[in-house]
């Protein structure tokens, strides 16, 4: 055990994958990669830059002399500049041209966009399966009739599949509004000290053309196609909430998910895996508490209250830069990443292990069909000569005694009042034809059918979506 605080995002909730791409190990990695990038493209439009010294770089990528990088950042309390020096004291025949025309948001912003870019691709990969999933789940209970809840009142049914899709549904919106972003992203690049690119018009002798040119070979070589068009010392920290909003948006998805199943849980209907040895309660032995969703609606509830920083980081920037921007943005974009990484490792774990009582959610809608029946007992009344006046008066009042009862303990005994009501001009057995859950979900199954071919399955069929471990250690 650690004597010191310890991040559970780390420790706790968040994949290694993730944790690995926001390491200072990746950052810095990246940092010497664009130092690179650079140093190529200033030689290839014409720069007095040699092989050797971009070999020397190159050959250093990986070793970083962290120590020395330390002891310079302790001196000069700047730790790009740190960094500069420590890579120097490996490369002494690249150290004249490290660096050079950049500012420290080169390295900074670049890698930012650079890692987030990465982590996105984690999140769709795992936003996809938990889609795949849950598609598969829709498909299976497609026709099963479940109450449908408004106000978390008993509502018309609709089906177990047809619910999911509403989850499912949620879920693509967000892979949309991440795929949108995926293809959109767009580095700092190359523009110098408050956004002109004057110290590289100064290097290039006032060619605009190779400046232009150095921003995009720049951006090629990292990966991108875009680059800014326009910044100032960095690019405008409003794109960090535009990108970040894709994890808010995730995370309300999730959270709406979780809530139904902790709900569905309190009625025995659907509920989240419990493993065999597992303990709901250390008092109360018999509980089978719906952890994983809980901890799933609060890591949620972090990261959507978290983007809320990254807005006012964005408005309070002054002119071309302040830098009160920097020791919050380290902190909330891999949180924020790492936290959505641990909703969606437990979101494919929740939905891989649903476990349906269907008996349960059968009593609950034969419990409630009565009352949704009425008006289809109504039209059928009318339908063979009744007064529609009349027969709703009837089925009113009769329907307030059985809710009456309800109230007491007793079973719902209306279809009882209904078949001795001598106005209600139905026999028994047509009443009781009429109380097929199936002729009461509407189009649901179809809905669902229709939404999984046409929307959901061209979306996976054009994604190679790698294998996930949903297992929850903690």
């Amino acid at each position: 055990m650690s004597n010191l605080y310890e991040n559970p995002l780390i420790t706790r909730y968040a994949s290694k994958e993730m944790a690995e791409i926001f390491s200072d190990d990746e950052k810095f990695k990246t940092w010497r990669k664009l130092w690179i990038a650079l140093a190529k493209s200033e030689k290839e439009l014409g720069l007095n830059i040699t092989d050797e010294q971009i070999k020397e770089m190159e050959n250093h990528i990986d070793d970083i002399n962290y120590e020395d990088a330390k002891k310079f950042e302790k001196e000069l309390r700047h730790d790009v500049m740190a960094h500069i020096r420590a890579y120097g004291i490996q490369c002494p025949k690249a150290k004249p041209i490290i660096h050079l025309g950049a500012t420290s948001a080169f390295v900074d912003d670049n890698t930012d966009i650079i890692l987030m870019d990465r982590a996105f691709k984690l999140i769709k990969n795992k936003l996809l399966k938990v889609i795949d999933v849950l598609s598969d789940f829709a498909l299976k209970y497609k026709d099963i009739p479940t109450l449908g809840f408004t106000h978390f009142q008993p509502a018309q049914l609709t089906t177990i599949g047809k619910r999911a899709c509403l989850w499912i549904q949620d879920l693509i919106l967000d892979y949309e509004d991440l795929n949108y972003r995926l293809k959109n992203m767009a580095l700092r690049g190359v523009k110098g000290t408050t956004g002109t690119q004057a110290s590289f018009m100064k290097l290039f002798n006032g060619d605009e053309g190779k400046v232009k040119a150095l921003d995009k070979l720049v951006a090629k070589k990292m990966g991108f196609n875009k680059v800014f068009d326009v910044t100032g010392q960095t690019y405008t920290r409003k794109y960090d909430f535009m990108l970040l909003t894709v994890l808010s948006g995730i995370a309300q998805s999730a959270h709406k998910f979780s809530n139904d199943i902790r709900l569905l849980q309190h009625l025995k209907e659907i509920e989240e895996p419990f493993e065999e040895k597992q303990v709901g309660s250390s008092a109360m032995a018999y509980k089978r508490n719906p952890m994983r969703c809980e901890r799933m609606a609060s890591l949620c509830r972090y990261i959507i209250t978290t983007l809320l920083n990254t807005s006012i980081t964005s408005s309070v920037q002054w002119f071309e830069r302040t830098l009160d921007d920097s020791a919050n943005r380290r902190i909330v974009i891999p949180e924020m990443f790492l936290t959505t990484d641990a909703v969606l490792n437990l979101y494919l774990n929740v939905a891989s292990g649903l476990k349906v009582n269907e008996k349960i959610i059968e009593k609950h809608v034969m419990n409630e069909l009565p009352f949704m029946a009425t008006e289809t007992i109504l039209m059928e009344c009318v339908m063979k000569g009744g007064d529609r006046q009349e027969i709703h008066e009837v089925i009113r009042i009769n329907s307030l005694k059985a809710q009456e009862a309800i109230k007491d303990g007793e079973e719902n005994m209306l279809l009882d009042y209904l078949k001795n009501d001598k106005r209600i001009n139905l026999t028994e057995r047509e009443i009781d034809n009429l109380l097929d859950p199936k002729k009461f979900i509407g189009r649901a199954e179809n809905q669902t059918l229709e939404y999984i071919n046409n929307v959901v399955k061209p979306i996976l069929k054009q994604n190679v979506i790698e294998d996930v471990n949903s297992v929850i250690e903690v």
